[in-house]
């Protein structure tokens, strides 16, 4: 049986993958967090990892926390879309609680490197996109990732190299933004969430608010 729709704002959608990464301290934590505080219609994806919990944190809302054993288990069972290893922890996400999102027309959000990113274009590529998000400058990553005072300086120096790494693979994205203030690069976040949603082939039940409209013309 055909949906009859009485408004474009019903209008069935399938939910979208969106992905933000970018290297430690460019601001795609700040950023999630906002997007996610304003925009009811997306949730963040909740990563399984093996490393420890930091202060404040709780297991199953900032992430699943997880040995090395559950978690390779999880990947023998094909339950994770992604994952990888980053600074000796490994990282993944899992499968059943997104794909549920998508079909019931929430859109999932995602702050993961380069390499999650890949698997998920290889395998839900149509549902993805994606945003990198790049520092105005070498000199304001190294300062945000000391201002955080989270890391020892080894770590830093570490983050800072892996940066490199990180950024070299922007091509390989959607959208690029240069996070030079925050409110505005949200509002650029926001823009092209916007759009996406808007894009045809996820709007599914635009073919019977037409067939509706069409016939009522007859």
């Amino acid at each position: 049986m055909n949906k009859t729709y009485t408004n474009s704002k019903d209008i069935e959608r399938r939910g979208l993958m969106y992905v933000l990464s970018s290297p430690s301290g460019a601001g795609k934590t700040s950023i999630a967090t906002k997007l996610i505080d304003q925009d009811k219609n997306i949730d963040m994806s909740i990563s399984m990892t093996t490393r420890k919990a930091r202060p404040g944190e709780i297991d199953g809302k900032d992430y699943i926390f997880v040995n090395e054993d559950q978690f390779n288990k999880a990947i023998e069972n094909n339950e994770l879309l992604e994952w990888a290893e980053v600074f000796g922890n490994f990282y993944g996400t899992p499968r059943k609680a997104v794909e549920q999102k998508l079909e019931n027309g929430q859109d999932v959000l995602f702050d993961i490197d380069w390499q999650g990113t890949q698997q998920l274009h290889e395998k839900v590529g149509k549902d993805l996109v994606r945003l990198f998000i790049l520092p105005p400058s070498v000199k304001v990553l190294e300062d945000r990732l000391k201002r955080r005072g989270q890391d020892e300086d080894h770590i830093v120096a570490a983050r800072m190299k892996e940066a490199a790494n990180q950024i070299s693979h922007w091509a390989e994205y959607d959208y690029v933004i240069i996070n030079e203030n925050l409110d505005e690069s949200l509002g650029e976040v926001q823009n092209i969430l916007n759009a996406e949603r808007l894009k045809r082939e996820r709007r599914v039940g635009l073919s019977a608010f037409v067939r509706n409209m069409t016939t009522k013309m007859e």
